[in-house]
Order: C-alpha cells, then structure tokens, then sequence
C-alpha cells in the first residue's frame, strides 16, 4: 500500500520548509508559503546519487592536477570564468530580461560545437524554429549543435544520456520541472530538485552545464538561495537593455578569481567583445568640463578607466534629492557628509545627482576622491580638465586620504591612456615607483586635493 504523500509549506523566498501554513516566514516574507506535496522516500531511494567508492584518503596522499578547460573562443567569457570552462562545472548566468543571456550561450555553443564536437540547447521558453531565427541572424548555425525545447527533467536525462553531449545549456533553469513533485515550475522544490539533478549528470558524465536563471525586480538572482550555493560559478549581466554595453561579472567562481569582469558591445550580430573597455568608456570624454572626472577601480586582474559625473542644482523641494546610477548611495552619502563637515562645503539645499557612464559599476574605494573632486567642480561652477589629470584615494571620516590597493598598476593604465597628473594619498606618493611620465601630486586631506585642483582665485582671475 502506497504512503499518502507529506503535504509541507515551502517559502518561495528562502526554501524553508513547514508543517504548517506561516504568514510570515523566517526570512521575514509575507504570504510566501505554498502548500506542495514532498517526493515520499522510495522515490528518493531510486533516484540516482554520485557515488564514490574510494575510501577517505590523507590530504598529503591526494593527487591533483590541472582542471580540464574547455576554450570557448571569447576571451572576454574565458577571463570572466579564470581561463574558460572546466569540464564537469555548473555555471549559473543570471540578467534581466533582453540583456543579452541567450544571445552570449548560443555564440558560445557555435564556437565550441564548431572545436569539440555535439552542444546540447534545451530551452524551455522559446521554440525549434524561434532558436533557428536567431541563429540565423546572430550566425551562429554548427553542424553539431542540437535544440530541442523541452521541460520535463526526466526526459531531457534521457536525451542527454543517448546524445552524450560536450556541452549543455539550460533556458532557463525556472521553466524545468520533476513531475515527482506536484508544485508548478519555478517553485522552490522544482528549482531545487532540477538544479541537484543537473549537477549529478554534469558531475557523472564530466560535461560543462550552463544554466540560464531569472532576476527579480531588484535585480537579485529569483530562487532559493542555495541555487547560488549550489553551483560552481556565478555569473550576472550588468547594464541597461537600451545602451549598446554589456558586462558580465563573476560574482562566483571555484576555478578562478572573483568579481572579474568581461565587457561587450551589442550590435545587430550579437554580443562584440571589446578587449580595451576603458579607451570605449572614455570615447566621448571632453576637455574641460565641470562635474566630470576621470576615476580607475580595479574590476578582477585589470584596472578600469571610466568617468563620473555629478550634478549640483538647487532644490525645489523640502527635502534635497541624492540620486545615484553606479554608486553606492551609502558611499555617496559618506563623501557628501566629509565635504559639508571638512571642506566647508554647503549641500543641505541642493539636488545631487551623479552617474558612472557606461552603466558600469566600479567596486572598491579608490573612486572616492575623483567623486568629491567632481561633486565639488559642478558645486562651485569649476572645469576639470579630465583629459589630462585623475584622482585616486580613498576618503576617511575625518577627511584624510588613505591609500588603495594596487595603485600603481592604475597609475600605468592611466598613463597608458594619455594621463600626464594623477592625484594620490600622501602616503601613497612616496611609496610608487613608476616609469611613466605621470606627474604624481600627494594631498594629505580631502581639502589639500581640492586646494591642489582648484587653486584659490584672487580679484585679477575672477
């Protein structure tokens, strides 16, 4: 006699799993928890494991050697995943919608089906024919390429086990379903079991599995978290669907570094590396101009030029706007606060908005002179010449400039770049030692930067 299956109350939010309906989970969600039937036990005893049957060994005594990497042909992807794919890996590639996800999976499933033989594509959102279209378009036709638009997990187990691909891609992870389980696709549990059941045949059978996942409206990963947890790599689209720039960001990687990123342009053919992003970033740079300047933030192994722009306008309103689009709004109000409090500066009657252009957005410290310097240049009506002069230093609260790591290999970018001034931490200037022509100006505090940028004006140059 068969066993009523356990009806348990899964959060759609976080995973946690209850007896019993909950208003609010755990996590502090409300109204997340759905009623599903869990898989009873004889199905889970059926199901196939990774099995090992090695006994456990001294670490001293295992022997280890390189991973195996698959070459994808787009060395803007093989940097962003430490040198290309590793067989057996789970990469997750999360974006908003149209940003470019499916267009990068099939020009990366030509060139490898075009080097090392059959490339699976499941899709469960787009049909046969709507695949061929835009492969056609994007040139992306491979005699070994196969598509097949399916959601049912066990049979694309089945497809898999009798092709015996080199490559598989998933799109998208939220469309697959287990029919053990009676929730709907894009649950909890079916994200969950389908994901598990993808790393046993990526593992087992040692084939590279890319898998497509959708974002929330914040632009977080959707899902359970321990779909991040639970794959190899991470990987996320940044920018806006109307701008032609698109990067990808590691946010995870086991094979290799974090937060490296690989940037491209979206033409009508596809997704177009760009090997130099901070010559593309800085193409429309002018001269001299107020509320811009030039700052380097270190994304991965290669430092990054890009300009920053801040506005200052009096307010309308009661309460002042602080506006932000590639910086943190944290950082932003900190820098404001050491401006008003150390410099003098007053902001509590003015609009402030400010924008990395590109889209792009830099991590780390060492944009937060060039940001002050900038905010105060459209402040107080002054030109910057940004073609020439850069800034890089971290701001403490009490107005010091405190050095960032990696300083020089910024400073020889910018050189690279055209740069002759750069504008540096105190302590950091008598610790560089380059051999560009840069001009190296130390400033102790936020005010002697701006002293040294801004030269005080007498009644003959008013």
């Amino acid at each position: 006699m068969s066993k009523k299956p356990k009806i348990v109350h899964v959060c759609q939010s976080c995973g946690y799993e209850s007896p019993k309906w909950m208003g609010q989970c755990i996590c502090g969600a409300w109204n997340t928890m759905i009623e599903e039937k869990s898989i009873n036990q004889e199905s889970y005893k059926k199901s196939p494991t990774i099995t090992n049957s090695l006994k456990p060994q001294y670490i001293n005594e295992i022997k280890f050697g390189i991973h195996q990497r698959i070459d994808t042909s787009i060395e803007e992807l093989n940097r962003v995943l430490g040198g290309g794919l590793v067989k057996g890996s789970l990469t997750l590639i999360s974006g908003e919608p149209g940003i470019g996800k499916s267009t990068l999976l099939l020009q990366v499933a030509k060139m490898i089906a075009e080097r090392y033989g059959r490339v699976l594509y499941i899709s469960g959102e787009e049909s046969e024919e709507q695949i061929k279209m835009r492969a056609v378009r994007l040139n992306a036709l491979a005699e070994n390429l196969m598509v097949v638009s399916e959601t049912n997990m066990d049979i694309i187990d089945g497809y898999i086990s009798e092709i015996q691909p080199s490559f598989i891609i998933v799109d998208s992870i939220q469309t697959l379903f287990k029919s053990e389980l009676s929730s709907a696709p894009g649950s909890v549990s079916q994200v969950r079991e389908c994901a598990n059941n993808l790393m046993r045949i990526g593992k087992t059978k040692n084939i590279p599995i890319f898998i497509v996942a959708h974002v929330t409206k914040s632009g977080e990963l959707a899902g359970p978290k321990i779909l991040e947890h639970l794959v190899d790599t991470v990987i996320h689209f940044e920018g806006e669907r109307n701008q032609e720039f698109r990067v990808i960001r590691a946010l995870k990687n086991r094979f290799g570094n974090t937060s490296e990123i690989g940037v491209f342009e979206m033409k009508e053919e596809g997704l177009v590396e760009i090997p130099n992003p901070s010559e593309m970033f800085l193409e429309g740079l002018t001269s001299d101009t107020e509320g811009a300047m030039v700052i380097v933030s270190i994304e991965g192994s290669r430092p990054l030029l890009v300009e920053i722009q801040a506005l200052v306008a009096p307010s309308n309103l009661g309460f002042p706007r602080r506006t932000s689009v590639g910086v943190d709004l944290n950082r932003l109000n900190i820098i404001l606060a050491v401006l008003e409090k150390k410099v003098g500066l007053s902001l509590a009657n003015q609009d402030i908005y400010v924008n990395v252009v590109g889209g792009i957005k830099p991590e780390g410290t060492s944009m937060d002179l060039g940001l002050a310097l900038a905010i105060y240049s459209s402040a107080k009506g002054r030109q910057i010449s940004t073609s020439k002069t850069i800034a890089i230093g971290e701001i403490g609260l009490t107005g010091e400039l405190r050095p960032v790591l990696n300083t020089e290999k910024m400073i020889r970018e910018a050189a690279k770049m055209g740069f002759t001034t750069c504008i540096v931490p105190e302590r950091s200037e008598k610790k560089i030692q380059i051999n560009e022509p840069m001009k190296l100006v130390g400033a102790k505090t936020l005010a002697d930067a701006i002293g040294i940028l801004f030269p005080k004006r007498n009644k003959y140059n008013d």
